[in-house]
């Protein structure tokens, strides 16, 4: 008898912990249900597929076919020279600061290209080509023409008088398209920052040409053989992230106010549970507000609710993923179903009628998730389309944008009815007043009299508020989700340090409870407590999406101009920190906080450890150069106190080290001084 085949019984298949992988209940719940039902998530595969520990270092370069060439750091490090090469000779500090160069780009041309569809569908309102978008904020339109040069009166027969409208919106439509690619000259909102920062920038020779050159250049320096030192690949690094924030991103967040509507504090809920069973729920995901603004009006309508009601639904209930999200919520308080990593999630709640996705952080295996329930995955860019067969493309035109909507929304209404039983919505979700932006910090901590930030560098300047931390940024499944963004917030908050958010940590904090005046008397020091319930606001002001860092840049320009603060950014005593990074934008955004002065912390890891030398120029030169630096601190809190040490150091530097009580003056007081 032929002896039988032993038969190896299958492994049990990794899963993740939902309690080890995030610190959000209604996630944990979604993970647990899309586990019983075998439908594999992100984090799932976070745990199967291990990083590449060369790739983390930085120091895999691909960028010719005689590679890969992998110069791992050895184990006991580097002891005498480095003589580790690459085939053509290119050293470890080179590969890694072209892979660091070519993330800039990536994230730069991100941010840019978005920006340059904004752009282009301003142009077209400004031609009247099309009847669906229009100018909502003129009184933001007459605000930034004169950066790019544009009058706003004209002189006839010696009066002053108001010029045409019409004229200036068209005129800064075509001086706004030319900053991607005009062939002289330099981006003009770059002297929308401080002088003195202004003037680094012009004598370091980093000032940005035009968006689209400086991007380009980082190809062409990192192609095999061109630029071999590291420290010349950062100087273009500079220049390209710096036409990412004072550039495509600030274009982008102005045109979108001019015709959206410039963002006011709103209320508004967070996660999963703001999907309803009795609606028609729509997703919105990805990063530009274009057609998000139109899926909006087409869902409020009269025509398309009476339409859902007679496929048996009480309405329609649109939700928001990642940074689309933020700008229908900052907007129109369209509350957000959750961060980046819940995206899959919000399928698997089995209420999901339509997902619709534009550009950036979309998941290729939503289509996958989307095979096991009835939901419709909808794409609508021509540089955005997935391979499955279950996808539908309706490619969005500006030019007929609402019929595209309506027709996206309809068909959304249509599936409601192939809904299964199965349908299990968390019951998890947070209040939160998002929309803040530079004016609505100013009218709240300066007020519409003053005209300035005086009142928040008045109370910078006192002690109650200790300093100004900008935290931001995605979220990343190799660290447990919410996690360090929330632990590092309140960390600052509970040292008196007041939060500006964007992107996934400003959705990570509404759901949990951040983003509320209430807030400030649980988690906060008493210093800012106070103010925050004095002026009615929350420790935690959410600014919008990721190209809306470029607020924080203009918020911390204005704090310059308020005065006592000192005449540059990196005087004031501010940090900024992504915990949970993810993205290449990421790496554009922290080099162009980092190069306008400010010391930037990111969380999980930085592809540099490979590169001990450059990660010694990033981490402690660059401070001497820009006035800003690279950091990096996976612990959460130590993270925040290392962000809180600086603001220490800066308030040092400032003389303002030690709290002081607030001197109400009589005139009598005030003349003594004068005199």
């Amino acid at each position: 008898m032929a002896e039988e085949k032993k038969v190896k019984a299958d492994k049990p298949k990794k899963m993740a912990d939902p309690i080890a992988a995030s610190i959000d209940p209604a996630t944990q719940e979604m993970i647990a249900r899309a586990q019983k039902l075998d439908i594999e998530t992100v984090f799932d595969r976070a745990v199967t597929m291990k990083p590449c520990n060369i790739g983390m270092q930085g120091t895999c370069c691909k960028n010719c076919s005689m590679g890969p060439c992998r110069l791992p750091l050895p184990k006991a490090g580097i002891e005498g020279e480095d003589t580790r090469k690459g085939l053509c000779g290119a050293t470890a500090n080179t590969i890694a600061a072209r892979n660091f160069a070519r993330m800039v780009a990536a994230g730069a041309s991100a941010h840019s290209d978005h920006g340059r569809g904004v752009a282009e569908v301003f142009l077209s309102v400004a031609r009247k080509e099309t009847e669906d978008y229009t100018i909502k904020s003129p009184e933001r339109l007459l605000q930034i023409a004169p950066h790019f040069g544009v009058a706003t009166t004209v002189e006839k027969d010696g009066e002053e008088l108001d010029r045409d409208f019409d004229e200036i919106a068209l005129e800064v439509a075509e001086k706004a398209l030319a900053e991607w690619g005009k062939p002289e000259g330099e981006l003009v909102y770059l002297k929308r920052a401080p002088g003195p920062l202004y003037e680094r920038w012009k004598k370091l020779g980093v000032v940005p040409r035009n968006i689209d050159r400086e991007v380009v250049e980082i190809m062409h320096r990192t192609h095999m053989g061109v630029d071999q030192d590291y420290k010349n690949l950062i100087k273009q690094c500079t220049r390209a992230s710096l036409a990412d924030g004072w550039g495509g991103s600030m274009i982008a967040t102005d045109l979108q106010d001019v015709m959206f509507g410039a963002p006011s504090p709103i209320q508004s809920e967070a996660n999963l549970g703001v999907m309803k069973e009795d609606h028609v729920n729509i997703i919105i995901h990805g990063h530009e507000p274009i057609l998000s603004e139109m899926i909006v009006a087409a869902a409020q309508s009269k025509e398309m609710n009476e339409y859902a009601h007679s496929k048996g639904a009480k309405g329609i209930q649109l939700g928001g993923i990642c940074c689309t999200g933020n700008e229908i919520l900052q907007r129109h308080g369209v509350p957000p179903a959750g961060t980046f990593l819940q995206q899959e999630l919000a399928i698997i709640t089995g209420a999901c009628d339509a997902m619709v996705v534009d550009v950036q952080c979309v998941f290729q295996n939503l289509a996958n998730v989307a095979k096991c329930f009835h939901t419709k995955l909808i794409t609508t860019h021509p540089i955005a389309k997935m391979e499955q067969e279950n996808v539908t493309h309706i490619e969005f035109d500006e030019h007929h944008a609402m019929e595209d909507a309506k027709r996206i929304v309809t068909m959304a209404i249509d599936n409601f009815k192939n809904r299964g039983a199965d349908v299990m919505i968390p019951g998890y979700k947070a209040t939160q007043i998002a929309g803040f932006g530079v004016e609505s910090i100013e009218y709240h901590l300066g007020g519409t009299f003053r005209g300035s930030y005086y009142t928040l560098n008045d109370n910078i300047i006192n002690g109650r508020i200790r300093g100004v931390a900008g935290v931001v940024g995605c979220n990343n499944a190799r660290t447990k989700h919410n996690d360090a963004h929330i632990k590092i917030v309140k960390e600052l908050i509970k040292n008196d340090v007041l939060v500006l958010t964007t992107g996934c940590n400003g959705i990570a904090c509404a759901m949990e409870g951040l983003l509320t005046p209430e807030t400030a008397q649980v988690f906060c020091g008493p210093g800012l407590a106070e103010v925050c319930e004095t002026v009615g606001i929350p420790p935690v002001l959410h600014l919008g999406s990721c190209v809306d860092n470029s607020r924080i840049l203009l918020a911390a320009t204005e704090v310059v101009k308020a005065g006592g603060l000192g005449n540059d950014i990196q005087d004031l005593p501010a940090a900024g920190s992504a915990p949970e990074w993810m993205s290449e934008k990421a790496i554009s955004i922290g080099h162009y906080f980092v190069t306008s002065g400010v010391y930037t912390v990111f969380g999980y890891h930085m592809p540099l450890d490979g590169a001990p030398v450059l990660r010694d120029y990033l981490y402690n030169e660059l401070e001497e150069i820009y006035g800003g630096m690279w950091d990096c601190e996976p612990d959460p809190i130590k993270h925040a106190h290392k962000m809180i040490a600086h603001i220490d150091k800066k308030r040092k530097a400032l003389g303002i080290e030690k709290a002081r009580e607030r001197v109400l003056m009589d005139m009598a007081d005030r003349q003594a001084l004068e005199a």
